[in-house]
């Protein structure tokens, strides 16, 4: 079995068993089994894409196998949606990928297993991917939808009305399509601290499309570049950058301003920001609930002046005195629907129940921002979520009113307000923008 595979099953077997995310476990496992950079690149789509298309597998592999999938070994089901993908999805010669799995199935589970495996993986590359899709996804109904790109169907619902809220109902399939496509890196050149053609020169990336900050690399390891290890660069969604710069852009920047990020790990916002700030002579305070996200908060301002962001350990809803800041971001928690390209597992994590819980929370922090807002100052509330519940709703019950955050992204983005909708939020989208699906609305406190 080759070195690459068996990294793609242990990373989709640590998600399935101890609740992990793939992206932080693997790069652990190739650098374990010092996979090369195509190696590593293999290993990478093979686990990512079996974690983002196993729904589809699934109702494949029920098929071949002519029983539930759920019903199956965790290590003989997750080794069919390795296989599955490299049949279907990866140009990857249907014997080669028949013979590895059956080969992982035998070293986990045994002989017995190995021969069911055999079996359904046959079956499996009977058909062509899109053959398939007839046979388990007919039709355009929702439930085919959810089939045909592998998203849980509640999911689709939300996304379905989101999208139609925002002007852009018949975008589904659109979508859809784009979360599965995986996301190019991207960094953000913090301002103050690293130039962006000096980063574009380092990586061989390109300049991002909206962000003035954004460099997006074809390929290659961020983590491996002098400016990211220095911090005056990271990696950062172009989506998350234009949110957390509206703020900055929305007007200008006064003298002995404080400001606040509310939930600030890991801390890419806060970073941003903070460079900003740096830039003006201000303040920010850092405030994250968990002490190890707060660490994570401090590694990613290090590059940041000394004395300009102050990082803090504290619920955010009991946080600090009424009127103290004249800026605040709030990042809220949030169901992540928006960043289903970069967290190929998380899609399967959250249930339409979860949204309850989450949005109690986000308007308990809502009202607390509120109250932290100074008089004549400005409340940015983002979610990486487009669901209406978590984005227009919410803002929909604050006291304070809602700017129009189209113009500061527009000054932001070299663009005109009317290109980013009716207003007066902002959502972005992967597949018009090509960012996440972030969310921001701008409140202002009467002066």
């Amino acid at each position: 079995m080759s070195a690459a595979r068996d990294v793609a099953y242990r990373c989709v077997m640590a998600v399935g068993d101890d609740d992990a995310y793939a992206n932080l476990v693997m790069p652990g496992l190739i650098d374990q089994a010092r996979l090369d950079g195509r190696d590593a690149a293999f290993a990478t789509e093979l686990a990512y894409g079996a974690l983002r298309m196993r729904g589809q597998y699934d109702a494949i592999i029920a098929k071949a196998a002519r029983r539930d999938p759920e019903s199956l070994d965790p290590e003989v089901r997750s080794a069919l949606w390795i296989g599955a993908h490299q049949v279907l999805a990866m140009r990857v010669p249907s014997h080669a990928a028949v013979s590895e799995t059956v080969d992982l199935v035998r070293r986990e589970r045994g002989q017995g297993a190995a021969k069911f495996a055999n079996a359904v993986m046959r079956r499996v590359t009977e058909k062509t991917a899109d053959a398939w899709l007839t046979v388990i996804a007919p039709g355009t109904s929702r439930a085919a939808k959810a089939v045909r790109f592998s998203h849980p169907e509640w999911v689709v619902g939300e996304f379905e009305r989101a999208l139609a809220a925002d002007g852009r109902a018949g975008e589904i399939d659109a979508l859809l399509e784009a979360d599965n496509a995986p996301a190019r890196v991207t960094l953000a050149a913090r301002p103050g601290l690293a130039d962006r053609d000096e980063v574009v020169a380092e990586t061989g990336g390109e300049p991002g499309r909206w962000s003035p900050w954004a460099v997006t690399l074809a390929s290659g390891r961020p983590g491996d570049l002098a400016s990211v290890t220095e911090g005056s660069a990271a990696v950062q969604d172009e989506g998350s950058q234009v949110a957390a710069g509206a703020l900055a852009l929305a007007r200008d920047v006064e003298p002995g301003e404080r400001w606040l990020d509310m939930c600030a790990g890991p801390g890419g916002k806060a970073a941003l920001l903070g460079a900003i700030a740096a830039q003006h002579g201000v303040e920010l305070d850092a405030l994250e609930l968990h002490p190890h996200r707060a660490d994570l908060v401090r590694a990613s301002v290090r590059a940041v002046p000394d004395g300009t962001v102050a990082v803090h350990v504290g619920d955010a809803r009991e946080w600090g005195d009424e009127g103290t800041y004249q800026r605040i971001v709030l990042d809220a928690p949030c169901s992540g629907l928006g960043a289903l390209r970069r967290r190929p597992e998380s899609r399967w994590r959250r249930d339409l129940d979860d949204l309850d819980d989450l949005v109690a929370l986000q308007r308990a922090l809502l009202a607390r921002a509120e109250r932290l807002l100074a008089p004549g100052g400005i409340l940015a509330y983002i979610t990486c979520s487009p669901v209406v519940a978590e984005t227009r709703e919410v803002v929909s019950g604050s006291t304070l009113r809602q700017l129009d955050a189209r113009d500061a992204v527009a000054a932001l983005t070299g663009t005109s307000a009317p290109e980013w909708g009716a207003g007066p939020h902002v959502q972005l989208w992967p597949h018009a923008h090509g960012t996440d699906a972030m969310f921001l609305a701008l409140l202002e406190r009467p002066a």
